[in-house]
């Protein structure tokens, strides 16, 4: 698994020391299983990424598609990354297609879960088109476990603490 890297500008006092401190942090395996609906064409790209409860982008999580000549169609997850100079710090992989299902797990700072946090997937499909904040969940106990429906290619994701 990998560890969730996250920079922040102007971080809580508890944030930063779960960053600069990472021995003294605790941290959670989150599992995110997104669901794809049926629809016609490629596979579509995705990024997964965290942002602040303002929706500003903090972290990569996952990116599906390794082209990264289409990256610039994942609107907000691509400005966010590159207002900040990241490259891609999450795990990549293949496109996914229509009607298919991602699972995947990160380690995020407990800090982080019920801290007002989102976890946000940007999709899009060559020759389709393109959505910001397909979905959006907040990274909370609360929402472990229930599904959020997507407004684009995503029919639905899934998050477990």
């Amino acid at each position: 698994m990998k560890k969730l890297a996250v920079t922040f500008g102007a971080a809580s006092l508890g944030l930063a020391a779960a960053i600069a401190f990472p021995a003294l942090a605790e941290a959670r395996t989150v599992t995110l299983t997104t669901t794809m609906n049926n629809y016609g064409g490629n596979g579509a790209y995705l990024a997964i990424y965290l942002t602040d409860a303002q929706g500003k982008f903090q972290s990569t999580l996952h990116v599906s598609g390794g082209k990264a000549k289409y990256y610039k169609h994942l609107r907000d997850w691509n400005r966010g990354r590159t207002s900040v100079s990241q490259n891609i710090d999450g795990i990549t992989g293949a496109s996914v297609g229509s009607g298919q299902s991602l699972k995947f797990s990160v380690n995020v700072a407990d800090a982080l879960i019920d801290a007002g946090y989102q976890i946000r997937i940007d999709s899009a499909v060559e020759d389709g088109r393109e959505n910001a904040a397909d979905v959006v969940v907040p990274l909370t106990a609360a929402s472990a476990g229930k599904p959020v429906a997507g407004k684009g290619y995503v029919k639905s994701v899934t998050i477990g603490l």
